[in-house]
């Protein structure tokens, strides 16, 4: 009789359209992989939740525990969005994880723990157009715990605000908001002189007549 009730501790039948392996060997990686992927996880999880999450599934008596965590990270700003992978050092402890912890929650998120055939570098990024992940891209929900709105929907919502703001400024009643063709006049600065009057021609001559004398007795020393 077929199992009514799928095992928890079974992989999905996802796929990643990067790994170059068939169906077949892909199960069979699957079947001795240590490692877990972890979806659906809020922006704001840290690297010490997940630790302290992940380990009540490892089994420290016999040689397992965690062997490390890898952020997903979104390409273009290196923020975590979403995702990361844990390693164990057993398959054992990554079945019992899948058995216990995925489809409970972490921050207020129902998580979702799956097999991995295993990190490599470059995996930890995001593959979606914005850098995040793919599944961000096209969201048309607020989810407050990945960023808001989906990055597709917020250029659509940016857009739609500019051509409002675009049609307030040059529709009828629209206030001029100036300084855009404005330039700084420069002011000629003219120094003013004042005119001569017939009191300078008398100062001048007694000038004169003084600097005379000086020389008379500089001469008679």
């Amino acid at each position: 009789m077929a199992n009514v009730v799928q095992p928890l501790d079974q992989p999905s039948n996802y796929k990643d359209s990067q790994a170059k392996v068939d169906r077949k060997k892909q199960q069979d990686f699957l079947s001795k992989s240590s490692t877990l992927y972890i979806g659906n996880l809020s922006f704001y999880t840290t690297e010490e939740q997940i630790y302290e999450l992940f380990s009540k599934c490892t089994s420290p008596e016999d040689g397992g525990g965690i062997k490390r965590i890898i952020m997903g990270l979104d390409r273009n700003t290196r923020t975590p969005c979403g995702f990361c992978f844990v390693e164990y050092y057993t398959h054992a402890e990554a079945l019992a994880c899948m058995k216990y912890i995925s489809g409970t929650k972490l921050d207020e998120r129902i998580i979702r723990c799956d097999l991995d055939l295993g990190y490599a570098e470059g995996r930890q990024f995001g593959r979606g157009k914005s850098g995040g992940q793919v599944r961000d891209e096209h969201r048309t929900d607020y989810d407050p715990g990945r960023g808001g709105w989906g990055a597709q929907a917020q250029l659509e919502r940016r857009r739609e605000f500019e051509e409002r703001y675009a049609d307030a400024q040059e529709g009828p009643g629209a206030v001029a908001t100036g300084g855009g063709d404005w330039k700084a006049t420069e002011v000629p600065t003219t120094t003013l002189k004042r005119a001569r009057s017939p009191d300078d021609d008398g100062d001048i001559s007694r000038l004169g007549h003084r600097s005379r004398l000086d020389d008379q007795e500089r001469d008679g020393m």
